[in-house]
């Protein structure tokens, strides 16, 4: 059963109706087609008006949308002859960022990404997304081999930000994140990032310093969550939702603000309602991009990604 947020309530208690008058047909009794139809039009309409006035905090609940599909859907649909490869040889495998060897429509690449998980065992066992050191010293570790081998790097970004907690304080987070923002920044092979649903923070930034950084139509990037930024200014999370206006998180914003280079439209009503349909869309994108970066030399792929970040947040 399909899981509706509080902002579609009327699109839910529509759709309510018309289950159960499919239900009502099913008996055979009645012909009620014309009336499921004609409830069925008017929900498709709500869902349109819907989503094209939603508001900053309405994508960041979009964006976490439980059924939004992450990284798994992703490259089981987009990538051939996935091999992952684990650990970053020093401490752990880290089950919150995955990332391995395929083939993307004919290429071979690498690919890496945060899984967020499913349920509750998969989040429990993906951490939710929120990379450890070790994670981070893993992509550093799988970026480095994709450049030895000249290799094409997608990095598929999904995270509420870092994993905060004091074990991994204690193993050099902030230095795991800085050396992996370093090692996309040096990387001599073509880099196409995406932002899924969320990019939070430094976790995000760590896996997403690409030649182009592309975003869902309804995901949302930012230096600290909405509940963050509102605990900070204002001493309650209460005021995530001023907070997300405040800080501009959602893809419209951030493509006029330079952060991003193009924005992925996704089926009507996001991702979560067509998940086949938004997967194909991304890959379409990744692969324009990587044709229009894949025969430049290395020294110009470092030098317009180092001129891409280097620009953003200049005053003109």
């Amino acid at each position: 059963m399909a899981t509706f947020l509080d902002f579609e309530k009327p699109i839910a208690e529509l759709q309510s109706r018309i289950d159960e008058l499919r239900e009502t047909a099913a008996d055979g009794a009645l012909d009620i087609a014309t009336e499921i139809g004609r409830l069925q039009t008017k929900s498709d309409r709500l869902l349109r008006e819907t989503y094209s006035r939603l508001t900053p905090w309405q994508k960041t609940q979009v964006a976490r949308h439980p059924e939004r599909p992450h990284f798994k859907h992703y490259v089981a649909q987009l990538v051939d002859d996935f091999m992952p490869l684990g650990g970053d040889r020093a401490f752990a495998d880290d089950s919150a960022i995955i990332g391995g060897l395929g083939r993307f429509r004919g290429r071979k690449v690498m690919v890496i990404g945060h899984e967020k998980g499913d349920d509750t065992a998969t989040r429990l066992k993906h951490n939710f997304g929120m990379g450890k050191p070790e994670g981070y010293r893993k992509a550093i570790r799988l970026m480095h081999l994709a450049d030895r081998f000249g290799l094409p790097v997608v990095t598929l970004v999904d995270t509420s930000g870092a994993f905060p907690g004091i074990q991994a304080e204690e193993r050099g987070q902030a230095e795991a994140i800085a050396r992996s923002t370093e090692a996309a920044l040096n990387l001599g092979v073509p880099m196409v990032s995406a932002i899924l649903g969320e990019g939070g923070s430094g976790g995000a930034i760590a896996l997403a310093a690409g030649n182009a950084v592309l975003m869902m139509e309804h995901a949302v990037y930012s230096v600290i969550s909405p509940e963050g930024c509102a605990s900070i200014l204002w001493r309650t999370a209460d005021k995530a939702p001023d907070a997300a206006e405040a800080m501009r998180v959602t893809a419209q914003d951030l493509k006029a603000l330079g952060v991003i280079d193009a924005i992925v439209t996704e089926p009507l009503g996001a991702a979560h309602r067509d998940r086949v349909t938004a997967i194909d869309a991304l890959g379409d994108a990744i692969d324009r991009e990587l044709t229009a970066l894949e025969h430049q030399p290395a020294a110009a792929l470092r030098q317009s990604r180092r001129q891409k970040f280097l620009a953003m947040g200049r005053i003109q």
